[in-house]
C-alpha cells in the first residue's frame, strides 16, 4: 500500500550512492529508544503485549507444576538414566579429548593450515578481481536523465518503508521502474517532502522529509545513504518521555518545503497546530494555531514564499503571512473536510483544494477579506462522487489539473476562464487512492502521472 510519495528532481540524486557508516553506541540507543516511543504511543499494542504476558506467565505456572507433579514419579527412571551416563562418558574417555594424536589431522592439509591467509593464496579461487562489487556498482548507477521516484508504502505485515525507485523512459511510453533501495521506517509514512537544503553544516543534498503515524515527530533520510537506518535529522518527537520543545503532539499529517527559502519546512499535523521549522538549526521557530480540527495539508506560494497555505477538518482553508504570524489571515468556509490542496504555478494568485465530498474548489487570493462567508470559490467542480484525495497541477501546461479520488479513478481537467472542463479520465489498477498523485513533465515531448493507492 502506498500512503504517499514525492519526486526527485533528475540530476539531484548522486550516481552511485554512498554506503551507510556502522552504527555507534549511542545511535544504537537512540534506534531503541525511537522503537520504545512506537509502542507505549499504541494503547492497543500495550494491550495486546500484556494479554501476551499473561499468557506466557500462566503457561510457565502449568509446566511448573507439571514438574512437581513428575519429580516423584520419574525417580526411579532418572536413577537408572544417570547409571547409562556414567557408563556412556567413562566408554568415550571425554578427559582426555583435547589431547590428539600426532600426524596430520582430518580436514586439513599436509601443511597443517586450515585456510589460506588471503584468497591470493588460495589455488581454488582463480579470480581474485572485485569486477562484482564493480557491477553492483554499474547497476546502482543513476544517470541525470533518469528521474527517480520515493514511495512511501506500508506492506500486508505492516513493514513500513520508503522504497527508491528509478524510472527509465522506453520508446513504448510506459517508464521501466526498478528499487534502488529502501529505508525502515518505525510506523506508517502519511506525508512526504523533498528537499534539498544543507543539513547539519554540510551541502545541499538528496533528502525526503516523512511525517509518521502516531509519531510527533518529522523524520529526514538521506536518500544518497545506502542501507541507512537511523534518519540524519528528526525534527520534535520525544527525549527521555517528554515532548521536545517546539515538537507536535500528535502525527503528522501535511509537508510543505519552501524551496526559495531552503532551510524552512512547514508541517500540519492532527494536534491542529501549524508549524514552521528551521533546518539549519533544526527547531520549530513558529506554531500557528488557527485551525480547530486536524490540519490536513499545508502548502507554500510558488511567487510569494512567505505565504502559507492550510486545510484543515474544520472545513476551512487558511492563508497566513510567515512573517507576521499572529495575524489572523484569510479565512475560507469549503463546507466540506479537506482533504488536500495545491497553488497554481502558473499563477501568485490561485489555489484548488480537494474535498472530502468528491468536489475541488477553486480560489482567488485578490478576493479575500477579512471574512470567511464572503469568500466564494472562483469554481466548483464536482470532480469524483467519493472523497478528492489529491490535486496536482502540470507545472509546465497551464491550467492542466489532475484529481484522483477513492471512487478509483484519476482524471485530467482543463480550467481555462475557470471553467473546467474533463479531457481525460482513467482507472488504473492501483485501488483507491491517498494524497499521493503527482503531475509533472518526465519527457520534453510527453506527460506522466504518478499515482499509487491501496
Amino acid at each position: 500500500m502506498i500512503l504517499a510519495f514525492s519526486w526527485v528532481p533528475k540530476g539531484a540524486a548522486k550516481a552511485i550512492p554512498d554506503r551507510a557508516e556502522l552504527l555507534s553506541k549511542e545511535e544504537i540507543e537512540k534506534l531503541k529508544e525511537s522503537c520504545d516511543q512506537v509502542y507505549s504511543e499504541d494503547e492497543e499494542d500495550d494491550t495486546e503485549d500484556e494479554n501476551k504476558n499473561g499468557e506466557v506467565a500462566h503457561a510457565k505456572a502449568v509446566a511448573e507444576a507439571f514438574g512437581r507433579s513428575s519429580n516423584t514419579k520419574n525417580a526411579s527412571s532418572s536413577m537408572e538414566v544417570d547409571g547409562i551416563y556414567d557408563d556412556l562418558m567413562k566408554e568415550l574417555d571425554m578427559d582426555n579429548y583435547d589431547e590428539e594424536d600426532d600426524g596430520i589431522e582430518i580436514f586439513s592439509f599436509e601443511s597443517g593450515g586450515l585456510y589460506y591467509a588471503s584468497n591470493d593464496m588460495d589455488p581454488y579461487l582463480k579470480n581474485h578481481d572485485d569486477s562484482d562489487e564493480s557491477d553492483e556498482d554499474e547497476d546502482q548507477t543513476i544517470l541525470p536523465t533518469k528521474s527517480m521516484i520515493v514511495c512511501a508504502k506500508t506492506d500486508d505485515e505492516d513493514a513500513s518503508y520508503l522504497d527508491v525507485c528509478v524510472c527509465e523512459e522506453t520508446s513504448n511510453g510506459y517508464p521501466n521502474i526498478c528499487s534502488r533501495g529502501r529505508f525502515e521506517l518505525p510506523t506508517a509514512p502519511l506525508c512526504t517532502a523533498w528537499l534539498d537544503c544543507p543539513l547539519k553544516g554540510g551541502e545541499k543534498g538528496n533528502f525526503l522529509a516523512v511525517g509518521l503515524y502516531k509519531k510527533p515527530m518529522i523524520e529526514i533520510w538521506d536518500l544518497d545513504v545506502k542501507d541507512e537506518v537511523l534518519p540524519c535529522v528528526q525534527l520534535g518527537g520525544k527525549e527521555k518521555g517528554n515532548y521536545k520543545e517546539g515538537s507536535h503532539t500528535r502525527s503528522v499529517l501535511g509537508l510543505a518545503w519552501n524551496k526559495e527559502f531552503g532551510n524552512t519546512l512547514a508541517s500540519s499535523s492532527a494536534d491542529k497546530k501549524v508549524k514552521i521549522w528551521d533546518m539549519a538549526t533544526e527547531t520549530c521557530m513558529i506554531t500557528m494555531e488557527h485551525h480547530t480540527k486536524k490540519v490536513q495539508a499545508v502548502a507554500w506560494n510558488h511567487y510569494a514564499p512567505e505565504v502559507l497555505l492550510s486545510g484543515s477538518f474544520d472545513q476551512t482553508v487558511v492563508l497566513k503571512d510567515g512573517r507576521k504570524p499572529s495575524h489572523s489571515g484569510f479565512k475560507w468556509s469549503v463546507m466540506s473536510k479537506v482533504e488536500s490542496l495545491a497553488w497554481d504555478p502558473h499563477s501568485e494568485h490561485s489555489f484548488v483544494v480537494s474535498l472530502k465530498n468528491g468536489s475541488v474548489k477553486g480560489f482567488d487570493v485578490r478576493q479575500a477579506s477579512n471574512s470567511a462567508s464572503d469568500l466564494k470559490p472562483s469554481f466548483t467542480l464536482q470532480a469524483h462522487h467519493k472523497p478528492a484525495t489529491c490535486v496536482s497541477y502540470n507545472i509546465s501546461a497551464p491550467n492542466l489539473l489532475a484529481t484522483g479520488s477513492m471512487d478509483k479513478t484519476v482524471k485530467l481537467w482543463d480550467l481555462s476562464d475557470n471553467k473546467p472542463s474533463c479531457i481525460a479520465s482513467h482507472i488504473p489498477n492501483a485501488g483507491a487512492y491517498f494524497p499521493l498523485i503527482s503531475l509533472r513533465i518526465i519527457l520534453s515531448y510527453s506527460l506522466s502521472v504518478a499515482l499509487g493507492g491501496i
